[in-house]
């Protein structure tokens, strides 16, 4: 029973172990220095606000991808070489394309990307809107004839009986 028990906790140890070994692997931590607080403070932003062109839907800043690594590093330079913000969005996004920019830029080809949800929310509103006017229209309007006689006919039946 004992030669169980302390199989069982190095079974665990090790499961632990190497768990935190996947941990602190998983989790690359860059030390960038920065003089000026402004400057790391744009950094983060940027990195923030870049996505990676290899990961879903992650920021750069997030991502342990090469390429995140790759363009957290040209960020950094770009930073202390007195580029706007700007002009490093700019740089991405020649380099890797509009994907790495969260918020897309209002252009001709990304107008419709901007556009079509204000126009949806339009639609259905005047949709809505018809749908209203159209079902208070029917029910106010009044019998026809023949439907009044029928239900003239059917109240005198039920009042009969």
């Amino acid at each position: 029973m004992a030669l169980i028990r302390s199989c069982l906790a190095a079974l665990c140890l090790g499961v632990l172990g190497l768990l935190a070994a996947g941990l602190v692997q998983g989790a690359a931590i860059e030390l960038r220095e920065f003089d000026d607080p402004v400057l790391e403070q744009r950094y983060r932003s940027l990195t923030a606000s870049l996505r990676c062109p290899t990961c879903e839907n992650q920021a750069i800043n997030d991502s342990d991808a090469p390429v995140s690594g790759d363009m957290r590093e040209r960020v950094y330079l770009l930073l202390h070489e007195g580029v706007s913000d700007m002009e490093i969005r700019d740089h991405m996004v020649q380099r890797f394309g509009d994907y790495v920019l969260y918020n897309p830029r209002l252009e001709g080809r990304t107008f419709l990307l901007w556009g079509l949800p204000a126009a949806l929310v339009l639609l259905g509103g005047v949709l809505v809107i018809l749908v209203v006017r159209a079902r208070r229209n029917a029910s106010a309007s009044a019998l026809t004839p023949e439907e009044r006689a029928r239900l003239d006919a059917l109240i005198n039946r039920e009042r009969t009986e």
